[in-house]
């Protein structure tokens, strides 16, 4: 853990082992952190915000592009370490990476635009004057799928606001977390600004930063569930809260897209991470009479992803997290066939050689889905699409938003019209029209109804870590 700016053990003595899902191989132990280690946590957050606060936007500014360097200078080391926690093939973990580092670059340059204003006012002798200050000590649980970028995109912005930070990462993906705060550290960060508490049960750790009044802001990336309970449980201490939970994406093919470019996309963008990400399409939608272009071209594609070790080369899908991961896909899957769904490639668990001591699933194509099936309802999280046929554009937008989740969503068509009722029309916080990656550090991220609270990224982001001031004066 990291307390207080020393690297410290848990006070009792315990660990817990992180170990490789490609292999089930441990990697290595590490500390398990209490409640107790929490408080210490905060205590020391607290004690450091006191002289962070009155840092220069230009001080802070100056730490983060550091950081944003030497990331770039450790993207294969950064990246071979997730590879080996959270299984994803390299390739992806050097773009992670950068990913995650073009957070720190973003907010390196956010942190000088926090502006103020000043408001007119009807009375001659009166002015208000609007200021943007810092909200406090910030209590962050992060998400094992994205180990890096998850960080980054809270710590960033957090620490250019001027905030200090408690950070709780996934149990899974420990090690990912010790070595972005090796580099914050050596980029200056003072000590007790950013804190770092790993633990195995996180339940004691979320109860505390819930409940502790040092907390003035709670970030949680994790499931709808989770974000739930916790943002009930700090909601009565009256924190702030910024959440950003799971997705049930629709992916929407019309008829007037072009089939074969649309499933390249989706092939593209289902399968990343092993469709281990919260963006992930879950729902694909497609106009029947693309229907059968669109499923030659995606099973084509699929059927040519190499499942393995991400340090394998020409690995395309790597281990699902955990056999709790594997178990729920298979269900959703099995569900779905018993109910009449057709498999047209995958659907089974991938046991040949040395994927048997992983946590692997066949990528799978599925037609035929309907909603009496789980899979319909429920956010996978795996390497499974869904295909469902639709008649006209109003159903399709009717099918689309009809789910509890609203995090992204993604349309192909060529008319200009539709896209705009589409983007106008569909329920959801991140639309892709023809586009498959619509995230970036200046875009603001984040869902609508039980995909979260909040926004990541962008101007949107900083604004997060900020609480308003203002003044009356009278002259």
């Amino acid at each position: 853990m990291f307390i207080s700016g020393a690297w410290s053990e848990a006070k009792s003595g315990r660990t817990f082992a992180v170990t490789n899902p490609a292999t089930g191989e441990e990697i290595e132990q590490v500390a398990d952190g209490d409640a107790e280690a929490a408080r210490r946590a905060i205590d020391a957050a607290h004690d450091a915000f006191q002289s962070w606060k009155h840092t220069t936007a230009y001080e802070r500014s100056a730490i983060l592009r550091k950081a944003y360097d030497l990331m770039m200078e450790r993207q294969e080391h950064l990246a071979r370490t997730m590879t080996e926690e959270q299984g994803k093939p390299l390739k992806a973990a050097m773009t992670e990476v950068q990913y995650g580092a073009d957070y720190l670059l973003w907010f390196s340059e956010e942190a000088k635009r926090n502006y103020g204003e000043t408001i007119p006012s009807a009375r001659a002798d009166q002015r208000f004057i609007v200021l943007q200050q810092p909200v406090g000590v910030v209590a962050a649980i992060t998400p094992w799928n994205y180990p890096v970028s998850m960080i980054t995109r809270k710590v960033g912005p957090a620490l250019a606001a001027g905030c200090t930070v408690v950070l709780k990462p996934a149990e899974a993906t420990p090690l990912c977390a010790i070595e972005v705060f090796k580099v914050l550290v050596e980029a200056g960060v003072p000590d007790g600004v950013i804190n770092l508490v790993t633990a195995l049960d996180p339940k004691p750790i979320g109860d505390e930063f819930c409940t502790n009044p040092r907390v003035r802001k709670l970030t949680f990336t994790g499931s709808t569930a989770v974000g739930r309970m916790l943002a009930g449980k700090a909601a009565a201490h009256m924190k702030r809260v910024s959440c950003e939970l799971g997705g049930h994406a629709p992916f929407m093919v019309f008829k007037d897209a072009d089939p074969v470019h649309a499933a390249k996309g989706a092939q593209a963008v289902k399968f990343l991470n092993t469709g281990q990400a919260c963006i992930s399409p879950n729902r694909m939608y497609v106009h029947r009479s693309a229907e059968d272009a669109f499923l030659t071209t995606l099973t084509e594609r699929v059927k040519k992803l190499k499942a393995g070790s991400g340090f394998t080369q020409g690995v395309a899908i790597g281990p699902l997290v955990n056999e709790a991961a594997v178990a729920k896909v298979a269900r959703q899957v099995d569900d779905a066939k018993g109910k009449g769904a057709e498999v047209l490639t995958g659907g089974m668990r991938l046991t040949d050689g040395d994927l048997g001591s992983g946590h692997f699933y066949a990528p799978t194509v599925l037609n035929g889905v309907d909603p009496s099936m789980d899979i319909y309802r429920e956010e996978t999280f795996g390497p499974v699409a869904p295909v469902i046929a639709f008649d006209d554009e109003e159903e399709a937008l009717a099918l689309a938003n009809d789910t509890e989740y609203g995090l992204a969503a993604y349309v192909y068509t060529r008319d200009i019209a539709r896209a705009m009722r589409m983007f106008e029309g569909l329920e959801f916080g991140i639309i892709g029209i023809n586009d498959i990656n619509p995230t970036s550090a200046a875009a603001p991220f984040g869902g609508w109804k039980n995909s979260g609270l909040g926004r990541e990224g962008a101007r949107e982001g900083l604004g997060e870590y900020l609480e308003t001031k203002m003044g009356g004066f009278a002259i």
